[in-house]
């Protein structure tokens, strides 16, 4: 799976580009401002419907232009499109219908991110690595979102009948059904981390072969004690609280080295190429479990990295076969790769050059 027509029109400072990415890798280079990582934020803005650059989607639009617009061609035959205006209006279609749901788009265009800010799955707090299982157990699992959406929407009708000191007994009622999604939803993030573990361990062998990096999953609470036993324990604390302590929204990825946690043993190089392994890892599994092949996006690879260290990452992401898309300012610091096709960006003109 990958894009094979990319058209960006009113994105940042890109007023119109069309590209024709290679299926393998892709190097998109220009001086910082350029536009490059704009490039990037387009692709995922047409897999999730949103930027991961800011929360503010208007700011994408070009300035003094009403709406935006993105489209992409996926192999052969899939098309996505989408449009944003100012004032918030989003149409987006898939092969010329309007998909009920923005996870349609994320089954059809599965996109691993890595930028200098990936260290927040590592040094922020588990927000950010419950979001990593779920993306796994998301693409390999076809009744994972139904299950981990209802499971959302029990806690917050939980949260809000503690926040209004509800009867206990009405509570209850609520735990019965919380209590059970609560399995499912665990059962169902434990499996994808323990078929997880094998990919991950050999990745993480080559890129820190001097440390031995342990994985674990966390369930959010007590894992000797029933969830149904656990929200009645704490069920007064949580009224005084306003808010559910336990349950699935506390689940965790925990990384150690020696049982201690990485974020205090290893480096800042080492925490990057950790988080890439990460990355790799989730696309390597979902190639092997189902035969599709995710898209890397890769802002700035040489931030923290040398020059061994860039080609070990890149080494890596060429043998996963899938697409890759690389920004960096200077194609010599990436010299060291075959790419299949380069693009440079200057000033939101985006030119394709020789590779």
């Amino acid at each position: 799976m990958s894009i094979s027509q990319l058209t960006i029109n009113q994105f940042r400072n890109i007023e119109a580009a069309a590209l024709t990415p290679a299926g393998g890798l892709n190097l998109i280079y220009g001086a910082n401002g350029s536009g490059k990582t704009s490039v990037l934020e387009a692709i995922w803005f047409l897999g999730l419907g949103r930027s991961f650059r800011s929360n503010q989607a208007q700011r994408v639009i070009q300035y003094e232009q009403e709406q935006l617009t993105l489209f992409c061609r996926i192999g052969e035959q899939d098309k996505v499109g989408l449009r944003r205006t100012r004032q918030g209006d989003v149409t987006i279609k898939v092969n010329g219908d309007k998909p009920e749901k923005v996870a349609e788009l994320a089954k059809l265009l599965p996109l691993q991110l890595i930028t200098p800010e990936s260290f927040a799955l590592l040094l922020d707090g588990p927000k950010a690595r419950r979001e990593y299982i779920d993306w796994g157990a998301f693409h390999s699992d076809p009744h994972f979102h139904l299950i981990w959406a209802r499971s959302r929407r029990l806690l917050k009708q939980r949260n809000q009948l503690l926040r209004a000191q509800a009867d206990d007994r009405q509570i209850a009622i609520w735990d019965q059904q919380f209590a059970h999604y609560s399995n499912e939803l665990t059962e169902r993030r434990r499996a994808w981390v323990n078929s997880l573990n094998g990919v991950l361990e050999g990745i993480i062998g080559k890129f820190l072969p001097n440390a031995q990096v342990r994985v674990s999953f966390s369930q959010g609470w007590d894992s000797k004690t029933p969830i149904e036993q656990i929200l009645k324990q704490q069920l007064q604390r949580d009224k005084q609280l306003g808010y559910t302590v336990s349950g699935p929204h506390k689940a965790d990825l925990r990384l150690r080295v020696n049982n201690i946690p990485v974020q205090d043993v290893l480096s800042r190089g080492q925490l990057k190429l950790l988080v890439c392994a990460l990355k790799i890892a989730q696309g390597v599994l979902l190639s092997q479990q189902h035969r599709k092949q995710c898209i890397y996006l890769v802002d700035d690879l040489a931030s923290e990295l040398d020059s061994e260290k860039r080609t070990l990452l890149l080494q890596q992401l060429e043998q996963t076969g899938s697409q890759v898309f690389v920004t960096a300012i200077d194609p010599e610091q990436l010299a060291m790769i075959s790419w299949q096709r380069m693009f440079h960006v200057e000033q939101g003109r985006i030119n394709t050059t020789d590779s």
